[in-house]
């Protein structure tokens, strides 16, 4: 009797004692990924904090000491950054929203509305994904800049809206190849959301007369708002961060209206040498109106990632 008691006993410590090491090995495995995750992070803001000279002398990840502090690096990289944001936004966000719209359209033709062709169709969409930007640079140029010069024509009418200027014009063309570039990723995408949404739904809108249009804009566009958050955050993140076509369809860096990713590498360069200090400032602000959209957008986007899983 006393034999079984003890073996009991015995099981159900090393019982105990396996739950507690496997909550220990999770516990250390979080741990890691959040260091793994989180250093990088505090190593770019003591650098974005420290004078050049105290980048060179301490360890990346170590705060700076005495006069080795100084938030001059943030104040001299908004100043240099401060009218690229605004050329950034202005263009990221009509892009954006251009891209968005119609590939929710495009979708919703290709998934809830039967016609001919479609498949055809929705074959060249697929096909579009997959251009490489590199493909398109040397014809792109030469349509917005030679055949069809739209930013020279609509200078004078930009140059009158209030809070632009004339040079704000460059940016047209590169709104417009952002939309149409766009536009097959937003399909895919919405198509996907579209296909698990049921056909009655369309269907009981034609019952009661509605048209395609009705019907997308009465229905189908109000539960679309979770997977709206999510196509919104992806494209905004890409054309924000995207570098090659505005490095193509604005003259330089220096340009009035060069947007942040064509201003970003050439701060805190000199002859010297490079300033990591206020470099690292620079990206830090740069990322700020990501980091605004994914919180504004936070809550449509967990409901869209679990619409979709």
């Amino acid at each position: 009797m006393s034999q079984s008691s003890s073996t009991g006993s015995f099981d159900v410590a090393s019982l105990v004692e396996d739950v507690n090491l496997r909550r220990v090995a999770q516990y250390a495995l979080v741990v890691f990924f959040l260091g793994f995750f989180l250093v990088p992070l505090e190593t770019g803001i003591m650098t974005a904090i420290k004078t050049n000279e105290s980048v060179a002398r301490s360890l990346p990840f170590a705060p700076p000491v005495g006069e080795g502090f100084t938030l001059g690096n943030i104040q001299f990289a908004l100043e240099q950054l401060s009218g690229s944001f605004f050329n950034s936004l202005i263009m990221s966000i009509p892009a954006t929203i251009g891209s968005v719209l119609f590939g929710s359209m495009a979708a919703y033709g290709l998934t809830m509305v039967n016609w001919r062709a479609q498949m055809g169709m929705l074959m060249l969409f697929v096909v579009g994904v997959f251009v490489p930007y590199q493909a398109v640079l040397v014809p792109l140029a030469r349509f917005w800049n030679n055949i069809f010069p739209l930013a020279r024509m609509l200078e004078p009418m930009v140059a009158s809206i209030p809070f632009f200027q004339g040079y704000h014009a460059e940016l047209v063309p590169l709104v417009i190849t952002h939309i149409a570039y766009g536009i097959p990723i937003c399909t895919i995408l919405f198509r996907s959301y579209y296909q698990s949404l049921p056909n009655s739904l369309v269907e009981a809108g034609k019952i009661d007369g509605a048209s395609i249009t009705k019907i997308y804009r009465r229905v189908i566009l109000p539960i679309s708002k979770p997977m709206f958050g999510v196509v919104f955050i992806y494209q905004f993140t890409q054309i924000y961060n995207e570098f090659l076509f505005a490095f193509t369809l604005v003259t330089g860096s220096d340009a009035p209206a060069a947007p942040v990713t064509l201003v970003l590498p050439a701060i805190g360069a000199s002859t010297s040498g490079i300033d990591f200090g206020i470099r690292m400032s620079a990206a830090f602000l740069a990322a700020v109106p990501t980091l605004i959209l994914y919180v504004a957008f936070a809550e449509q986007f967990a409901k869209g990632l679990r619409t979709e899983a």
